[in-house]
This record gives structure tokens, C-alpha cells and sequence, in this order.
């Protein structure tokens, strides 16, 4: 395992510099929600956070975080990547490849290895579906990436300066209203960095889109939840926006767009507001993505491969974790640039520019012996948890890493999810 910058080592083995990279990102968060006054975090704990669905324990069971459709499948040519949590991406690979839907992995895997990559993919991802090759590393692609800044930060708009109203250094953004519009772990990551330094967080989902129930007990932490039709109800979401401090946005750019939800619009209907934006590949165009296929697409699969023959993955889904540090990071920043001169400010970043960083980082030569990345549930680290009761569910979670001085121990619950009014406090 490589030491990090700062002398630290985060227990998370791998060719590439996936603790240096696990640290600097938590560490940014920490440093942006107090700034001028440092505390650094336990670098087990940062492993153990990065890992924290490995942790995840349900009354006293650990879920089944991945469905068998959330693989790599041998084709003809080499291998794809496919994603398939969410019964509705299930539903669309089996659709785009001819497949009934209660076909099961060892039917598409047949299937899948009749095809190349490129028709596996067009295929599916033309039925709705989530699929990539698996990509070798092609440094121009990261180099170019790597020009511009991990998060970027823009002025959109023009209003009054809004200072932070809190003055405790245990919750630095009390008094900040953050509208969550994110979903699976990158977003959610932000927004419960946001909500652990004292915002207000309100997560709205869609009813017809429910979340897996272990990755709201995962992610959700100190937030309140909501389910809103933000199109036939949009007055009382446009109210919710006039209110805000800030909107975190983890949709497609394209149906950000559809729905008159671009950064543009938000600013030019609300020029207060901070918006943050993630998304799995950077541009306006980008298709859906998960870190799994973004570790694929971008040739951190094969650099992590156990034996240079079948496609590997990172020992977390350190994409989705730094990404969701980082940006809550940003966001910090522009609430108090805000203050300062005023404005409306985006800031984002993407999965695949986080992989740009962790691509252009030393890395480490040796390979990863088998059993180093630790079993489901454990590690090579402490990890320090946390025990709540949720809807009559007792839950075990990863504590938390980030850190400032006076930073609480704990995190607030998760509450369930859906069950709070679509309404600040």
C-alpha cells in the first residue's frame, strides 16, 4: 500500500493510489466545512467509510448489496461491464439482448458471449440498459481531463451576499438548506457530508422511484426524505427552490435538461442558489453511469485485473466516495464565496474526471495479493460503527471519517425513507 502525501496510510490495497486518493478527498471535506483550522481524520476509518456498504448490517444481517446482473460477461472480442441493481436497468439488459425476463445470469452470460462488445452495448443501452467495454487506460483521455480542475466552480448568476448564519463550530453549515436530488452513493455522499456539518438537507425522490432499502441506510444519514412528482407538483418544488441555500443534482444532464432543471435555468430562475452537479462522465450529453462502469470504461479494470486475463475492480467504490467528498467540498466553498460577494455558483465533477485524478497518481507496481482488498464485511483496519434503531430496523453503520475540530462522533440516523413532508423546517 502506498503512503499518502501527508505520511498516512489508508488500508485500501491497490495498484493505483486509491488510499492517497480516499485521504486527500476526506480531508478536503473536512478542511472546507471548517476552514482555518484542520483535524485530520483516522485513516482506517476513511478505509472503513469507503467500504462502508461492506459494513452495512440490517438487524444484525448484511444485505445483498449487488445483483448478479452487476457483473462482467465474457464476449466475443474481450468483456463488457454491465449494471443491474435497479429492477428497471434488470429489466432493460434482459430486454436489450432478447432475453425473458426471468432469465438468469447463466442465460445472458450465454448470450452475451455470442456478441461482441460493441453490439452488446449498443443493444442494451438502446433498450435503456446500462452496458461498457472494458476499456484498456488511453492517457491522452486523462491528460485531457486532468486539464481542467477535479471540481469546477462557475458564477452563473447575480444576487446579494448571503452570509452562513451558524456560528458553532460543531455544525459549521446550521441554518444552510440543501435541496438532495441525488441517488445511489456519490450524491448521497455529498449531501450527508453537507447534513453531518449542520445543514438542513431535504431528499426528494420520485414515488415511482423507490431506492433499495440498504443503500437509504447506507447514505442517508441526518436527512430528512421526501417523495415529490416535481412535475405536476412543480409549484411547491419551485417554493422549495425559492428557499434553498443550495440544490444538489445527480440526474442525467439530458433529463436535468427535459425537466427545466440545468444549472442555467435553476440560476436564472433562482440566482441565489449553489448548485452542485455530478454526473458519471463529464459533458452535457453524458449517458447514465456507475463507478463500477466507469472503473470499465476507463481502464481501471484491467489495471486492476488479479491475473492480466479477467477484469478486476478497485478494492471500494473509491470513485462514487471521493466524488461525493469532493463535491460537498465545492459546495462549501461557494455557500461561503456567496457570502463573501454574493452570487449564484455551480460547482460539479463527474466519476470519470475523479478517475482522471487516480489514473495520473503514482501507483504501485506490485500486484495485490489475493485476500488484500479483505472480505465482504471486514478489512485490514478497525472500523468504528454506529448503532441506530430505523422503522423498527436495527441498523449498523460506518461512523463517520471526515473531520474538523469539534466534529460530532456520530452521525444523526437515517430516517425513512420517504416519510417526511416535502417542506423545510
Amino acid at each position: 500500500m502506498r503512503q499518502s502525501a501527508s505520511g498516512h496510510v489508508v488500508p485500501l490495497p491497490s495498484h493505483l493510489a486509491v488510499g492517497e486518493l480516499a485521504w486527500s478527498s476526506v480531508c478536503a471535506a473536512g478542511a472546507a466545512l471548517s476552514p482555518g483550522a484542520s483535524a485530520a481524520p483516522d485513516p482506517e476509518q476513511v478505509a472503513a467509510a469507503y467500504r462502508s456498504d461492506r459494513h452495512l448490517l440490517i438487524d444484525g444481517e448484511a444485505p445483498d448489496v449487488w445483483s448478479p446482473l452487476s457483473r462482467f460477461w465474457r464476449v466475443t472480442d474481450g468483456w463488457v461491464r454491465t449494471h443491474g441493481n435497479y429492477p428497471h436497468h434488470a429489466a432493460a439488459l434482459r430486454s436489450g439482448i432478447g432475453a425473458p425476463q426471468d432469465a438468469s445470469a447463466p442465460d445472458i452470460g450465454e448470450r452475451l458471449s455470442r456478441m461482441t462488445a460493441e453490439t452488446a452495448t449498443r443493444m442494451i443501452a438502446s433498450a435503456g440498459g446500462l452496458c461498457v467495454p472494458v476499456r484498456r487506460e488511453h492517457a491522452p483521455d486523462d491528460a485531457a481531463l486532468r486539464a481542467h480542475p477535479v471540481v469546477e466552480t462557475h458564477r452563473l448568476a447575480d444576487s446579494s451576499a448571503r452570509r452562513l448564519r451558524a456560528v458553532s463550530a460543531h455544525a459549521p453549515l446550521a441554518g444552510v438548506r440543501v435541496l438532495d436530488l441525488t441517488r445511489v452513493i456519490a450524491g448521497p455522499v455529498a449531501t450527508r457530508t453537507l447534513a453531518f456539518a449542520g445543514a438542513d438537507v431535504l431528499r426528494i425522490d420520485s414515488p415511482l422511484l423507490p431506492e433499495p432499502a440498504w443503500q437509504h441506510l447506507d447514505v442517508g444519514h441526518g436527512k430528512r426524505s421526501a417523495l415529490l412528482d416535481i412535475v405536476a407538483d412543480r409549484p411547491l418544488f419551485e417554493s422549495l427552490l425559492a428557499d434553498a441555500d443550495a440544490i444538489v443534482l445527480g440526474y442525467r444532464p439530458s433529463g436535468l435538461t427535459r425537466l427545466g432543471l440545468s444549472p442555467e435555468s435553476l440560476a436564472a430562475r433562482h440566482p441565489h442558489l449553489v448548485i452542485g452537479q455530478l454526473s458519471a462522465w463529464p459533458g452535457d450529453g453524458s449517458p447514465r453511469g456507475f463507478d463500477s462502469l466507469v472503473q470499465a470504461d476507463s481502464g481501471i479494470s484491467w489495471i486492476e485485473s488479479p491475473d492480466g486475463a479477467t477484469p478486476g475492480a478497485l478494492p471500494a467504490q473509491a470513485l462514487d466516495h471521493s466524488a461525493g467528498y469532493l463535491l460537498a467540498a465545492g459546495v462549501a466553498t461557494a455557500l461561503r464565496r456567496r457570502g463573501e460577494v454574493g452570487g449564484g455558483w455551480l460547482v460539479r465533477t463527474s466519476l470519470r474526471r475523479v478517475a482522471a485524478k487516480l489514473l495520473g497518481m503514482p501507483r504501485d507496481a506490485a500486484p495485490v495479493a489475493a485476500g488484500d482488498q479483505g472480505s465482504p464485511g471486514q478489512g485490514p483496519y478497525t472500523a468504528r460503527t454506529q448503532e441506530f434503531e430505523v422503522a423498527g430496523q436495527r441498523i449498523t453503520t460506518v461512523a463517520p471519517a471526515v473531520r474538523w475540530p469539534g466534529s460530532p462522533e456520530v452521525f444523526d440516523p437515517p430516517r425513512p425513507w420517504g416519510g417526511d413532508a416535502a417542506e423545510w423546517w
